[in-house]
């Protein structure tokens, strides 16, 4: 049985009061079902009637605050769809059912909140949703302060759910475990403990200490994945690095990406989506455009070019002044600058040597929490960034696209940077999907 809930409808859509449409029962099918870069196991129709349900949210206070603060655009009304037995009701949906609609909610706001994590906050009352909401934004209301207007007086003996734990302190917005405490609900379910010292744990301690009954753990490592560069970098004080590369399917380091990865629903768009900043070699941006992701709305990373060498020669075509301020060079003495480069208006960074650890104190400096290395263009300028990173532990994932072509053409200058590293490392919970026609990309932790 699968339940697919909250899916979007555009704003255009006329406003309407909640509907309930009754699907006829048809023998069992089988039903395959796509979704972007993966397919999901096939599903037979189950032996029972769908209830599809129109949630009229245009007149509630978590649509109506994220339309006038956020100029995305992107929510409208809600359709729900609901796994209904003959039996009736869906009170039986335990705690595990609505963290995971939590993280749902979290993640419509990919690429936006750095350097704030992720949250989504689901109100539950008598087993049924009565409100919803996430964060957009960083600097804007948190996911519970969204979820609690949804809810309106019904949030009163409700049971609150949370991705992460509430805030209880004063930022540039105020705590959320008092806005939860006010609002009289009687139980908050939050997914795990914020890492922020100035959160960690006061959230929880606040809530019990108004008599609310409160529960951590709950999907606890699913949500820690949402954030997990935001964890990192509470943690650590440094970005969140993760490498990229290709591969031929005889192993060879190639310089380009699949079909189709860098469209909408594609990893690698999706990628530069999540990513605050991508490092790359400075020669690619001279034969091509800046690459830039699809997905609907998406915020643009910082593009860090790196340019090394006396044969690097920094050309970069930039149509815009907006493009321009998301680009910073990271050069050596020994490069060679073009003069249009600085009337651009682009930042240059000049070292004695290129390093990593530089680059990562530069990109902390601009409150970036995450940042991918991405091994194309020329692998030689690239190669001291993949030496520091393998050598002083300073990657933390890495995702491999194999494409689907044997590669003879790839001479020693391909693989300088993977002969360059000295280390043997284990790369742990590694995962494969498909994404684009045929690529196969694999993802996984070092």
């Amino acid at each position: 049985m699968a339940c697919f809930h909250a899916c979007s409808v555009p704003d255009s859509c006329p406003k309407m009061a909640a509907h309930t449409l009754t699907l006829p029962y048809h023998p069992p099918t089988p039903l395959n079902i796509s979704r972007s870069s993966r397919t999901l196991p096939s599903l037979a129709s189950p032996p029972y009637p769908l209830n599809l349900t129109l949630r009229d949210h245009s007149r509630s206070g978590f649509f109506n605050s994220v339309n006038r603060m956020s100029s995305s655009g992107k929510h409208g009304l809600l359709v729900t769809v609901s796994c209904v037995t003959k039996e009736g009701g869906d009170d039986d949906k335990d705690d595990g059912f609505y963290m995971r609609r939590c993280v749902e909610l979290a993640r419509k706001a990919i690429g936006c909140t750095s350097p704030n994590p992720m949250v989504g906050c689901v109100i539950v009352k008598d087993g049924k949703i009565v409100g919803e909401g996430f964060h957009p934004k960083a600097g804007q209301p948190h996911a519970e302060v969204f979820a609690l207007s949804d809810a309106g007086d019904l949030a009163e003996n409700a049971t609150a759910y949370v991705s992460l734990e509430p805030c209880n302190h004063y930022g540039r917005t105020p705590p959320c475990s008092e806005a939860l405490v006010k609002a009289k609900v009687k139980k908050v379910v939050i997914g795990m403990i914020d890492p922020n010292p100035i959160v960690a744990s006061r959230g929880v301690q606040r809530l019990k200490d108004a008599g609310i009954n409160v529960v951590v753990g709950v999907e606890e490592e699913l949500c820690k994945r949402l954030n997990e560069a935001f964890i990192h970098k509470m943690l650590t004080g440094s970005p969140f690095v993760t490498l990229r590369y290709s591969l031929s399917v005889n192993g060879h380091l190639v310089n380009q990406l699949g079909e189709g990865v860098t469209d909408s629903g594609g990893y690698y768009s999706q990628l530069l989506q999540e990513y605050d900043a991508v490092i790359l070699s400075a020669s690619l941006s001279g034969s091509s455009p800046f690459p830039a992701s699809q997905e609907p709305g998406a915020n643009q990373p910082l593009w860090i070019l790196m340019a090394g060498g006396p044969s690097s020669r920094i050309q970069i075509p930039l149509p815009t002044e907006e493009a321009a301020s998301k680009v910073t060079i990271f050069t050596d003495k020994e490069a060679s600058e073009e003069p249009e480069t600085s009337k651009k208006g682009i930042e240059t960074v000049v070292l004695d040597k290129i390093n990593l650890n530089a680059i990562l104190e530069y990109c902390k400096s601009r409150g970036l929490c995450s940042v991918l290395m991405d091994l194309r263009g020329s692998f030689v300028e690239l190669e001291e960034l993949l030496k520091d990173g393998t050598e002083q532990n300073l990657l933390q994932k890495i995702v491999v696209e194999v494409l689907p072509f044997w590669d003879e053409s790839s001479g020693l200058s391909s693989l300088t940077a993977s002969k360059s590293i000295r280390r043997r490392l284990k790369v742990n919970n590694l995962q494969p999907k498909i994404s684009g026609d045929q690529s196969i990309v694999l993802e996984g932790y070092l």
